[in-house]
């Protein structure tokens, strides 16, 4: 894409540059060599060695704007999550209702439908660098608000609400602007994986520094941290990353109402068989995975564990899936994860199962770390989707990407916890395993049907079915 100013020398453009990554740009388009799999053959007379270049997460980290955009996302996460604490015993503090006090974390979830839907367009519609420094500056306007003692119980709710709606259309635009900053390539994949490991890690480290500063501050000034966060956030995208033009100045996104094209980049993006396939696959297994988490309190109770059982099942998960993510992104090549997509989604709600059995502590965090380590599919997925959308709806796609998949994972959580009132809770899990691989395997035969030509398991690229959304 155009820029409107110079690059610096270590920022790569679409394709990287050489410095920021050694092998050809989209290697696994042409299924060419993995990068990195060999040495590579010289001639007598070739100097014996050359200039070391980053590799893996290191490669990533080299590119400056990258390093603004992570900086920028762990700040805000962090923000996001202690403000989560805070406003929920703010609202408890006000109100001493459980209901309004635990109503706090499902608007956290509720709205990102609405605003993944109605607002996507804003993502290709204006530049990717002012959608996301306006976004910072308006949850840091509405977290404000929050800390004005005359703001009613409704009012803390509805900026709550408000927060949540504009979130799915950060994401969605950062997610596109990644393929600006670091290329469609391995980088975009490990840059992708490194924002999915903060934002596990911003879970469990979040809620404990937002319990510290509980402890030495009011609710309200808990929540100061989060406007200055926003903040921050928004200084090191405005002066971190690079002015570029919006995606949609043809076509589908150029005119129209914003609400128009925010619904045609959803049907366009639902509409494609290809894109759907691989939408379901990040959000299915989301949907099921979370039963256990739902369920934790209520299983750690029906086996007699101790209270500090209770955060060992909720943290089980993400341990495994941030060492699995690390060891997916780091060790293995990009034809190798692209291998492992299919089978790993097919089989990764298998270890829900043992619940059925009615496991012990050791046992049920066994499984869920094993559950965790499954979601290390999507970074081979990732690159998949980033080849399937066209240019010009990919700020639209991401944004009702990430919009479903927040939504699919409350109403998981809700449905366990409903089933969990007929069942007992270690069938209820157990069961979510069995429908979730179901699910899991219809979906995997639908991706293999999709792909262009006879895909093996070693390629399931996409880039021939273009035409039909972006035409």
């Amino acid at each position: 894409m155009p820029t409107d100013s110079p690059a610096p020398a270590d920022t790569p453009r679409t394709p990287p540059a050489p410095a920021a990554q050694s092998p050809a740009p989209s290697p696994e388009r042409a299924a060419l060599p993995d990068p990195g799999s060999g040495p590579t053959l010289r001639g007598p007379d070739a100097p014996k060695s050359e200039p070391a270049t980053p590799r893996g997460y290191r490669a990533v980290f080299a590119v400056a704007e990258f390093r603004a955009v992570f900086a920028a996302h762990l700040l805000s996460l962090l923000g996001v999550v202690v403000s989560e604490l805070a406003l929920t015993v703010l609202v408890y503090d006000l109100t001493g209702s459980p209901l309004l006090s635990a109503l706090t974390f499902a608007l956290g979830l509720l709205p990102y439908i609405v605003g993944g839907t109605l607002f996507a367009g804003v993502a290709d519609r204006y530049p990717a660098r002012r959608v996301l420094v306006v976004c910072d500056l308006l949850c840091a306007a509405c977290v404000a608000v929050m800390l004005v003692p005359a703001t009613p119980v409704a009012g803390l709710l509805a900026l709550r609400c408000l927060v949540a709606a504009i979130a799915p259309v950060f994401t969605g635009t950062r997610m596109a602007a990644l393929t600006d900053i670091l290329g469609e390539g391995d980088l975009y994949v490990l840059g992708r994986s490194l924002l999915r490991i903060v934002s596990q890690s911003a879970m469990l480290i979040g809620f404990g520094t937002g319990g510290v500063l509980l402890t030495v501050l009011s609710p309200r000034g808990a929540i100061t941290v989060t406007v200055v966060t926003f903040l921050c956030s928004a200084a090191l995208l405005r002066f971190g990353t690079q002015d570029r033009p919006a995606r949609a100045t043809t076509g589908e996104g150029a005119g129209g109402t914003l609400l128009r094209e925010s619904l045609s980049g959803a049907r366009l993006v639902l509409g494609d068989r290809r894109i759907r396939a691989l939408m379901l696959l990040f959000w299915l297994p989301a949907m099921f995975v979370v039963a256990p988490e739902a369920l934790a309190a209520p299983y750690a109770d029906a086996i007699g564990a101790p209270p500090a059982a209770l955060g060992l099942l909720l943290c089980a998960m993400a341990v495994g899936h941030i060492g699995a993510e690390l060891f997916v992104g780091s060790a293995l090549s990009p034809r190798n994860r692209s291998r492992i997509v299919l089978p790993v989604a097919a089989v990764g709600l298998l270890p829900l199962l043992v619940y059925a059995v009615r496991p012990g502590l050791p046992l049920a965090l066994a499984a869920l770390a094993l559950a965790g380590a499954g979601a290390a599919y999507v970074i081979g997925l990732d690159q998949w989707f980033v080849d399937a959308v066209p240019q010009e709806l990919r700020g639209r796609a991401m944004t009702l990407l990430t919009a479903g998949l927040m939504t699919v994972q409350g109403l998981g959580m809700a449905l366990a916890g409903l089933a969990a009132e007929f069942f007992p809770v270690h069938q209820v899990v157990a069961g979510s395993g069995i429908i979730g691989t179901v699910c899991a395997l219809l979906l995997v035969a639908e991706v293999r049907r999709t792909a262009p030509g006879q895909m093996s398991d070693t390629e399931g690229r996409d880039g021939a079915d273009r035409h039909v959304t972006s035409r």
